[in-house]
């Protein structure tokens, strides 16, 4: 056996045996066409699922409200009571997790891992980049210099892609000049454009750059695979002062760390104060989800930027190459990989990042919606899930059924729930014609309405009291009423849910369901948004 594969072969005994599944053409699919005969017929299927469930409920509702009114009423009426039920659950979680991370940025992670040995661990960090601008290169080494910890255990990668040009090999060469010897060690990747097989995206740049440091940085140094935490960050990911302290302390202290993704709360406060009202409301819903997920372990999967054991990460093969969210199916591969003994551990201590903007209004819009359009790429782990679970043969038919239907119950609820809500809930007083009308049920629907606009206002003051309470300082200079603004700006959600939720949720289930494969999109950032 080779020298380079000691650090493994050492301490591969606390890590289970990969399932057969991993080595099958199943394992890191993309899309149906990477398949061939009746499993691709099979997978194409799957892939039509949650754009078909979606559409046909609310093809449904309003065919039922236009032939059969009474029973849209009562339908649309038990859903909206069952969505005020939700919301109410939702707000619970939120509640706990906001007092939870309030807790931990205020904790002494120092004091914490003084009782765990931990001097041994290294930290490598992926900085994946396009085409951004050196600021806000820079602002993310920055953020890593000022961290709460040993930065000589921090070895840091800027992934650079080929197909930026010139500009990304200038910016590399700089950050180089400029804080090489301020880190345990700072390298530059170039990921090639036009490989066979790949998708240009994250995913393939952070899979070709966590190589190149492994044989680069990990190998060299001899260091051992399973005392690496890797962190894979968006480029604006800023860390606040104790991230690295408090993901250290939740991976020495995890059942088992090498079978488990660390994940912080998305907090995209980086530009708060001067986007747009409707991106900071889409933006900081974003955040409030996960920090409701993080209250329900169980259903949380990996997202935007999250850390993970490189033992793990190595054995599983590193990030798909040819898919959009790399993030989350990530965790799903090591699910599957590890026979089902894989979770993630909430943090419940935050990141910033940047609310999607842009110089213009519209460009705002669209650059809004192309990101939300690409998150809803999701529901594309549901045909990997379901011939996952068909082909795996190490789950229990009611682990995978309880698996699938809490993601397919996700993915179609972001879809359909606000036109539900917001649209189609009048269907049948429109349609429902001169019998519908004249009955008791179509005179009482608008108090129903009612009941429900004071709940959701309800849980639209937890959500921007929660918002509220994580808000960075103001830019100097900036005008009082606009502290007002971001307390007002939550009465636009009915509208962010319809144009930034539901349309683009529907849009990428759509284009999944057609076989209209999505590529991967980077949200641009803008240093002076």
């Amino acid at each position: 056996m080779s020298k380079v594969a000691d650090p493994y072969v050492r301490r591969q005994a606390d890590v289970p045996a990969l399932t057969d599944f991993s080595r099958t053409p199943y394992f890191k699919v993309g899309k149906a066409s990477d398949l061939a005969g009746f499993d691709r017929f099979l997978y194409r299927s799957f892939e039509m699922l949650p754009g078909a469930l979606s559409w046909g409920t609310i093809i449904f509702v309003f065919l039922l409200s236009y032939f059969m009114p009474t029973y849209s009423a009562f339908f649309i009426i038990a859903f909206n009571f069952y969505w005020v039920a939700k919301s109410a659950y939702f707000s619970f979680h939120l509640r706990y997790n906001w007092k939870r991370v309030k807790h931990n940025l205020a904790a002494d992670w120092e004091s914490k891992l003084s009782a765990h040995p931990y001097t041994h661990l290294r930290h490598l960090i992926l900085l994946p980049f396009y085409n951004e601008e050196k600021e806000i290169v820079e602002r993310n080494l920055k953020s890593l210099l000022e961290a709460r910890y040993e930065h000589a255990h921090m070895f840091v990668v800027l992934a650079g892609e080929e197909r930026a040009g010139d500009g990304a090999r200038e910016i590399g060469r700089r950050m180089l000049e400029k804080y090489s010897g301020r880190f345990g060690d700072l390298i530059f990747t170039v990921h090639p454009s036009g490989v066979p097989g790949e998708l240009a995206g994250k995913g393939a740049n952070i899979s070709y750059a966590i190589e190149e440091a492994r044989k680069r940085i990990l190998d060299k140094r001899q260091i051992a695979y399973r005392d690496v935490i890797v962190s894979a960050f968006d480029i604006d990911t800023i860390v606040y002062p104790d991230y690295f302290l408090c993901l250290t302390w939740h991976f020495l202290t995890a059942p088992d760390p090498h079978r488990s993704s660390f994940q912080p709360v998305p907090l995209f406060n980086n530009n708060i104060w001067l986007a747009p009202a409707f991106s900071r409301v889409v933006s900081y819903s974003g955040s409030i989800w996960q920090m409701i997920q993080q209250e329900r372990p169980e259903r949380l999967y990996t997202f935007s930027s999250h850390s993970i054991s490189f033992l793990a990460l190595w054995r599983v093969g590193y990030w798909q190459k040819n898919i959009v969210p790399e993030d989350s199916r990530i965790f799903w591969n090591a699910f599957f990989a590890f026979g089902g003994d894989y979770k993630v551990v909430p943090l419940s201590y935050p990141v910033s990042l940047d609310a999607a903007s842009a110089p213009s209004f519209w460009q705002t819009v669209k650059n809004v919606y192309k990101q939300q359009r690409r998150w809803s790429w999701h529901a594309d782990i549901i045909p990997y899930m379901l011939m996952g679970f068909l082909k795996s043969q190490v789950f229990s038919f009611r682990k995978a059924f309880i698996s699938v239907f809490a993601e397919l119950e996700r993915i179609w609820s972001l879809a359909t729930n606000p036109v539900l809500l917001i649209l189609l809930s009048w269907m049948p007083l429109v349609l429902g014609g001169g019998g519908f009308q004249s009955t008791v049920l179509f005179y009482n629907m608008p108090l129903f309405s009612k009941f429900i606009s004071v709940a959701a206002l309800m849980g639209l003051g937890v959500s921007a009291a929660v918002s509220f309470s994580f808000l960075p300082p103001p830019p100097a200079g900036l005008p009082r009423r606009r502290k007002l603004w971001m307390i007002l700006q939550w009465l636009l959600v009915p509208i962010t849910l319809i144009a930034f939720g539901s349309l683009p949720a529907l849009d990428a289930q759509t284009r999944l369901m057609l076989g209209k494969y999505m590529g991967f999109w980077a949200t641009p950032k803008y240093h002076n948004s």
